[in-house]
């Protein structure tokens, strides 16, 4: 179903990122929990802007996907959805 709707967008762009974090975790957790995994990127803002940026690559898939087949409004989407993450990364790295 191709829906060129800029909402379809924003809700991909907000959800795949922690399908990111997820993969960060399989990488990264070592044998710890999910719970334990996650308090550490509480604790550690270092950790916790390497992560959420690395997980935000996973919106560049969606995005070059619409943007192709010239679904632009869905592609904006994503592209507004991944700002506002962008924008937490920097709120993290620089102001926690």
């Amino acid at each position: 179903m191709k829906r060129n709707v800029p909402i379809l967008g924003f809700i991909m762009g907000l959800l795949l990122p922690l399908v990111g974090i997820f993969i960060m975790y399989l990488l990264w957790g070592h044998g710890e929990s999910l719970g334990g995994f996650l308090k550490s990127l509480t604790e550690l803002r270092g950790m916790a802007s390497k992560v959420l940026t690395l997980s935000l690559l996973i919106n560049l898939i969606p995005f070059v996907y619409y943007t192709s087949k010239r679904l632009d409004y869905t592609a904006r989407g994503i592209f507004v959805a991944t700002m506002l993450y962008a924008l937490v990364v920097v709120f993290i790295k620089f102001i926690w």
